[in-house]
């Protein structure tokens, strides 16, 4: 299990950007990095230093995943044919995780990682407890029956501030989405410019 080490906002912080797009966000009020130093001017990024930001705002917006899983992921994405950094968000958009977030069954990513630990989700009827789960085209994604009125679930599928995208099938209802099919990168709703292929180059080096 990868574990956050920072505090969600303090990621959004240390970036400069509302990376989730929520309201609550201290980049709303404060656009400059926590600690003592965090108001001193930003001085201009090397291409490195570029490329670096992209790579830690796309693994922080997948709920601050590992270095390991994620460099896994990219290792995967490198190994089929076609446009990497397309097969790259593609597998970050298949997990188990950033499903049950997407659908809205969860406010956030990190809370898609809790209830997934904690078995409160199932795939194609049976439970699946990993968050890194890699999710297939068809697969049906629902919150446990038992499960369905924790206040956490029944809070998210009210929130305004996002719609659930056009690759899942989202019945609130039942508390069950479907997953249609791998996205490409153009229909992900990120709030904010991400740069998958800064990611690539990053690697790739």
């Amino acid at each position: 299990m990868s574990k956050r080490k920072s505090a969600k906002y303090k990621i959004d912080r240390r970036l400069g950007q509302n990376i989730w797009g929520r309201p609550k966000s201290p980049v709303n009020r404060r656009e400059y990095g926590p600690g003592e130093h965090g108001q001193r001017r930003r001085s201009k990024l090397s291409d490195f230093g570029t490329q670096l930001r992209a790579k830690q705002k796309l693994k922080g917006y997948y709920g601050d995943i590992s270095e390991k899983q994620f460099k896994n992921t990219y290792f995967e994405a490198t190994r089929r044919p076609g446009d990497t950094s397309e097969h790259l968000v593609g597998l970050l958009e298949s997990r188990l995780d950033a499903i049950v977030y997407r659908a809205k069954f969860v406010p956030t990513v990190f809370a898609a990682r809790q209830v997934v630990n904690h078995g409160h989700v199932q795939v194609n009827g049976k439970k699946v407890n990993i968050p890194s789960y890699r999710c297939r085209p068809g697969d049906v994604i629902s919150i446990k029956e038992s499960s369905r009125q924790m206040p956490l679930v029944l809070e998210a599928t009210q929130l305004p501030e996002r719609d659930v995208p056009e690759y899942l099938q989202a019945d609130h209802n039942r508390m069950t989405a479907t997953f249609v099919r791998v996205p490409e990168f153009a229909e992900i709703p990120y709030p904010v410019h991400m740069e998958p292929n800064l990611v690539v180059e990053f690697y790739s080096r």
